[in-house]
Formats: C-alpha cells, sequence, structure tokens
C-alpha cells in the first residue's frame, strides 16, 4: 500500500499523497519492530532482568516517536516550499483516490484487530501500532480532501492536505511520547493505587495499608506494599494474608507481581493477655497458663515458662527476668510479674501403650472416680508408659449446656484423684464432649 501511493504520489506530483505513503512506510517499520520487540518482552524475567523484558516496547515504542517527528518536520518544511514557490497542483488520478479508498479499509481492519489484541495483553507496543493505523484512516481522508481541493482549482489543496498529516503524525506521536515517557518515568497508572489499596485493604486480616508504590512493566503491575497486620497472628496466618493479598490485586489488574510487607502492630481490641503472648512469642519462649489481673489500676500478671530441663537455675533465672523486663516495658515499671520456671516437655519423648489389663484398671478407677461427679460415660482411654511415668489420656462426656469453667473444675479433680491412687502416672489429659458427639 505504501509503495502504491508513493509511486501515484509522484506520478501526478502530489505532497499529501507521497506524504501519506511515508507515512504508511514509517509504521511498516514500526510493525516490523513491534514483532521483533513483542517476542523479547513477552520472555520471562531472568537473571539480568529482574523486572522481565517488558521496557523493551517503552524503547521501541520511543524510536518510532523518533521517526514520526523527522516525517512530520520534512512534510511541513516542503509544504511551506510548495507555497511559497506557487507549485503547480498535482494532476487529477481516480486512481489516487481508489487507492486511498482501500487504504481507509484496510487501515480500520488492522486498526480494530491489533486494538483489540492490545487491550486482552496490555501490550503498549500493539496498542501503539494500533494508533498508527488509526491515525492513517484520518490522514487518508485529509489527503482526499486536498485532492478534491486540487480538482476544484484550489492550488494550495494539495499542500493544505501535508500539513494536515504532519499535524496528524506530530499529535499522534506525542500522544504516544507522553505515555510512553510515563512508564519508563515508572508514573504509576492513574487509579490504579487506590484501587489496590482498597482490594489489599479488603483482604480479612489487614489493618491498613502503611505504603503502596505501582510500577508498570510491559503489561505487568508490580506493586510494593507495606501492610500492616495484627502482631499477634502467627506466621502461617500472615502468609495466607499474602496470597489472598496477591489474589485480589491479580483478580482487579490481572498481570501483577506483588511484594508484600508486613508491618506488625497492635491492633485496637488486642488484649493483655494476647501482648504478653506476643513479647514471649519476640523472644523466642514458650509460656502458658498466663493470668492476668486488675488490682485497682494495677496489674498482676502470672506465667508458667517451660525452659530446659538441663538448664542451670541461674541462666532459667536470667531468661525469666529478661522476660519480665520486657513485659515491664510494655505495661509499666509499675506492673507485679511472677513467672514459675518449669522443665520443657521433650519434643517426642520415648513410649510404649501399656498393658490391656493396665488400660482396663485404670479405666476402672476413672469411672469409680466420676460416678460422684456430674461427669460420665468414661471412654477411649488409653494409657503409654514412659521414661517420665505413664500418660493417661480419656475422653468423658458432660451436659452440653455446662460451663467450660464448672467441666474443667470437675475434670481436674478426676485427674486429682488417679494420680493420688497412681503415683506412677505422671500426666492426665481429658477430653470432655457433650453427648451424642463423634
Amino acid at each position: 500500500m505504501a509503495a502504491a501511493k508513493f509511486a501515484i504520489g509522484i506520478a501526478i506530483g502530489s505532497l499529501a499523497l507521497i506524504s501519506e505513503a511515508l507515512h504508511s512506510s514509517i509504521d511498516l517499520v514500526a510493525t516490523i519492530v513491534t514483532w521483533f520487540v513483542v517476542r523479547v518482552s513477552d520472555r520471562p524475567a531472568d537473571e539480568a532482568h529482574h523486572y522481565g523484558h517488558g521496557k523493551f516496547e517503552s524503547l521501541s515504542a520511543l524510536g518510532v516517536i523518533a521517526l514520526l517527528y523527522v516525517l512530520a518536520g520534512g512534510i511541513l518544511v516542503e509544504a511551506y516550499s510548495r507555497l511559497s514557490e506557487g507549485a503547480p497542483p498535482p494532476a487529477f488520478s481516480p486512481l489516487a483516490f481508489g487507492i486511498l479508498f482501500v487504504d481507509i479499509v484496510v487501515n480500520l481492519w488492522r486498526a480494530r484487530a491489533l486494538h483489540r489484541t492490545a487491550v486482552a495483553t496490555k501490550s503498549q507496543a500493539l496498542a501503539a501500532d494500533a494508533l498508527h493505523f488509526a491515525s492513517d484512516v484520518l490522514s487518508s481522508f485529509a489527503v482526499i480532501a486536498g485532492l478534491t481541493l486540487s480538482a476544484f482549482g484550489y492550488v494550495w489543496g494539495d499542500a493544505a492536505a501535508a500539513i494536515g498529516v504532519a499535524v496528524m503524525i506530530s499529535a499522534l506521536g506525542y500522544r504516544l511520547g507522553r505515555s510512553t515517557i510515563q512508564t519508563l518515568l515508572d508514573r504509576a497508572p492513574d487509579g490504579v493505587s487506590d484501587q489496590a489499596r482498597a482490594a489489599i485493604g479488603a483482604v480479612p486480616g489487614v489493618v491498613g495499608v502503611e505504603r503502596l508504590r505501582v510500577r508498570m512493566v510491559g503489561p505487568t503491575h508490580f506493586i510494593d506494599a507495606d501492610v500492616q497486620v495484627p502482631r499477634s497472628y502467627p506466621a502461617d496466618r500472615i502468609a495466607e494474608i499474602k496470597r489472598r493479598a496477591q489474589e485480589a490485586v491479580t483478580a482487579l489488574l490481572d498481570h501483577t507481581d506483588l511484594t508484600f510487607t508486613a508491618i506488625p502492630v497492635a491492633h485496637s481490641n488486642e488484649s493483655v493477655r494476647e501482648r504478653i503472648m506476643v513479647i514471649a512469642r519476640n523472644s523466642g519462649l514458650a509460656v502458658h497458663h498466663v493470668t492476668v489481673h486488675d488490682l485497682g489500676g494495677k496489674l498482676t500478671v502470672s506465667i508458667d515458662l517451660e525452659v530446659d530441663g538441663e538448664l542451670p537455675l541461674i541462666e532459667a533465672h536470667d531468661i525469666a527476668h529478661r522476660l519480665e523486663d520486657s513485659i515491664r516495658e510494655e505495661f509499666g515499671t509499675d506492673v507485679e510479674v511472677d513467672t514459675h520456671i518449669e522443665p520443657m516437655e521433650p519434643e517426642m519423648p520415648h513410649g510404649t501403650d501399656a498393658a490391656p489389663a493396665r488400660v482396663a484398671e485404670i479405666k476402672q478407677a476413672l469411672s469409680r472416680f466420676a460416678s460422684n461427679s456430674v461427669i460420665h460415660d468414661i471412654h477411649s482411654v488409653r494409657v503409654r508408659d514412659t521414661e517420665g511415668g505413664e500418660i493417661v489420656n480419656f475422653h468423658c462426656r458432660a451436659a452440653p449446656l455446662m460451663t467450660v469453667i464448672t467441666v474443667h473444675e470437675h475434670c481436674d479433680e478426676i485427674e486429682r484423684e488417679l494420680r493420688r491412687a497412681f503415683p506412677t502416672v505422671k500426666r492426665v489429659i481429658s477430653h470432655a464432649e457433650p453427648p451424642n458427639a463423634d
């Protein structure tokens, strides 16, 4: 099409048609460059290009923009020369109008196809090509108008049409250049930051989004977010929040790469017990049975601290002392802290199942102790022999509306009775359940 327009333009002496042919030639070069660039930009990230190869599209667009402005400048100079020198108008040729109408149809079809694909793939290079071909349609109409004016005796019609083509090329270059330079300068796409912030903020467990940055590389949105999460959450729960945040922004923006930095913060409804557990966890300590009392504005805290049973008392006391100091730093120096130091249970102690006769004996005793209590139906009794003594597990039933405190007190009484009757029993673990529970 470019060759045909150029040949006819030379034959009839039309600067407008020659300008349009040169414009189409640049589009041909741009399309070939785009074909190569898209193949490169679609490659995944590697050791040298951590953000992928999408910026190659922007660089190719800058090259095309430079060609467009060189062409527009040349057309303007030649048009001014023809107007000032009074060059004769081009000869009338139906062939020129025919090739221009065919060009309009072809450009409309390929501009629509490229635009559709550019939207689907978020490709800047394809979007630029679609814009080129759409502008070619307007340029062709401008050339038709110029040739028509020349045919009716307006000698300036062809040069005016050429100037119109140059202006359209310049406008196209400005529009394409603005978006390309914004991408190269890592300007956040309009509205994307607010949308991503809202999507991440809606994920359950997110307290707030402290900072969020967005940059585009090719079709991919790279999002860096500093997200506030409750400091009492364990690591696996925070990992789940990260996963859901990635899903949320991907559903919103398609191609995304989210860098999620969790910022632990104290939740507004965080209890004193939760705050103490956080302090212990951050110190790498295992604590349980944390009790807190408020004595007229003064806090008293009691903690069971587990340490290595082979640790010397002086070292264990230092650990407890550091934990107590950390709690006072959190709640004030007047808080009263008492720490009970106890040996940590071995991670995987060696044990064997007790003989069936021993299990039956223990079960019979448990049933007897429960006969004077609200606890009934002792079942699933298991007895294991370990180096430290026997460990007993059993299930029992209680009324479904009975409070946990009441059930726990009765189960504790049964456990104490069992240990008094069987001194070799080291630990008793009870599991209470309502009637008809699985």
